[in-house]
Order: C-alpha cells, then structure tokens, then sequence
C-alpha cells in the first residue's frame, strides 16, 4: 500500500516514521515549507510539494489539528487556489485515513462529500500521547461505515498503535476519542481540586495521592500526570491546553447534538476554555493545576 500522510507534526512525525518503518511506501505533505524534504530524507520516504504529488496515494491518513483543518485541506484548499481540496487530485476510491481529533457529526458529513467524488473514509483518531506514538502502542479508535476499508487500513494502523478497537459506524471513533478525553479532562480537574484542597487543610500530597491510587478515587490524573508533573511543578506531559480544551469542546458539542444536558461537561468545558484563554494555547495542560489554585 502507497501511504500518503499529512501532517508530520509532534505527533504525525512519530506516526509517519512508524509506517514507513513497517515498509510502507510513504510520501509525507506538511504545512510548513521544508519539514516534508527533511523528514523525507531523514527517513527514507517521499516528499509532497503539491496535492498532485498525493495522487499515486491507495491512502492518505490525515493528522492535523483540528476537523475544519482537514474538511478545508480535503475539499476547500486547492494548489494555487483553485479551491478544489486534496479529494480532487486523489484517484477514485482512495482511502482516506482522519486520525485528527475532529468532530463526529462533521466526519459523517464529510464522509457523504468524500463519497460523492468516489473516495472512502475511516476516522481513526488516537490517545496516548507522544511518547505513544513514539513507541507505536497509540490506542486507536476506528469509524466506518465499510468494513472492507477498515479491513484494508488496519495493517497499517498496527504500524502505529498497541491497541486497536473498531467503534462502530462513520464518525463513531472521533466520538469515542472527545468522550475519553472528556473523562480524562475531568479527572484532571477532580484530582487537582482534591490536590488543592487537601493542602490548604494541611496534608502530605504525596500521601493523599498515594491513598487515592490505592482506593476508589484512582484515576489518571492520580497515578499519572499530577505526581509526575503537577507535584515536581515541570508541567511537561507533552499535551497542550489547547488540544484538550478544543477536544473536551468537542464532547460538548457531541452532547448537545444528542440532545444531553451533561451539566458535568458542560462545566468541564468552561474551565478548560479559562485555562486555555489564561494559559495561552501552547501551554502544557497540566499547568491548568495553577489556574485552579487561584
């Protein structure tokens, strides 16, 4: 199979670099002007200048920041502003492989668009970080309406993650991917709150984390990112505030689509948005323990 891959960022490099380690053939396209060149000759892969260098692709997975990123990428942003998107320089039934963090119903509709020009999608978005993708054990949720085409993408898919699950229907792994995040968005705030709390009435936090990792309050935040980063006040766990505001929008977004009021969503989202706006985009999403311990 003959992989186009979009978007070699912090995570897509890693991702890319595992494909074509698995000897896939593999032809990298990035936003910024000379990183596709360099990661091609540093990995042996092929470089993409233009859309039409995509087009000998059986797939194109796509790892960009956001839905409107790939919607725009895929049918809005043609070569030389002809606006014709990726779709219309790709061979027909090409399989395009959405492993961004997007939005549900936005993938279903982009799926029927896609459909309309002969070309099929799968969303496989991703949890577990960088260092995942590094080490190829990225959980991976997988969408489709074709089982064949999930069939098709799923060696590949094993290049970059440890654990695969087939969520259901078009759009069904993006939903999975913000519910998730969701929790573990939600997690971070309990646990902080916890933290906070417990040190203004004079306990040990390490011993207050201990108890909880040992008791019904574990959770990832407990054992994970507050001890090894919130604690030692590092604030490196190597995901930004943004993407985790913009992911826990999204599961907002999913819950009023489905008519849930979620009171506990909704009242995540607004202090991930004040982290977000506070922090700046960019910063670490741990660090939002400091904006709750205001």
């Amino acid at each position: 199979m003959k992989i186009g891959f979009v978007g070699i960022g912090n995570m897509g490099a890693h991702m890319a670099r595992n494909l074509a380690a698995g000897g896939y053939d593999v032809t990298v396209l990035d936003a910024v002007p000379g990183r596709a060149q360099e990661f091609a000759a540093e990995h042996g892969c092929g470089s993409a200048e233009t859309f039409a260098d995509l087009a000998h692709c059986d797939a194109v997975i796509t790892m960009l920041p956001t839905g409107a990123d790939v919607r725009a990428l895929l049918l809005e942003e043609g070569d030389g502003g002809q606006g014709k998107g990726l779709a219309g320089s790709l061979k027909p039934d090409t399989l395009i492989i959405d492993m961004s963090s997007s939005e549900p119903v936005g993938t279903r509709e982009l799926g029927a668009a896609l459909a309309a020009k002969g070309l099929r999608l799968i969303d496989a978005p991703v949890s577990g970080g960088t260092i995942g993708a590094d080490k190829a054990t990225l959980t991976i949720m997988i969408g489709g309406d074709d089982g064949a085409a999930i069939d098709e993408a799923t060696p590949a898919l094993e290049c970059m993650g440890g654990n695969l699950f087939r969520t259901g229907g078009l759009g069904s792994g993006h939903a999975v991917k913000a519910l998730n995040n969701f929790v573990a968005a939600s997690n971070f705030v309990a646990a902080s709150e916890a933290v906070i709390v417990g040190k203004r009435f004079g306990l040990d936090a390490e011993t207050l984390l201990d108890v909880l990792n040992v008791s019904s309050g574990r959770n990832s935040a407990t054992d994970g990112a507050i001890k090894r980063f919130v604690l030692p006040e590092t604030f490196a766990a190597g995901f930004a505030v943004g993407l985790m505001a913009k992911d826990v929008r999204i599961s907002r977004g999913l819950a009023e689509a489905m008519n849930a009021a979620a009171p506990l969503n909704a009242a995540t989202t607004d202090i991930w948005n004040a982290a977000e706006q506070e922090l700046g985009a960019d910063a670490d999403f741990t660090a939002a323990y400091k904006t709750l311990d205001k």
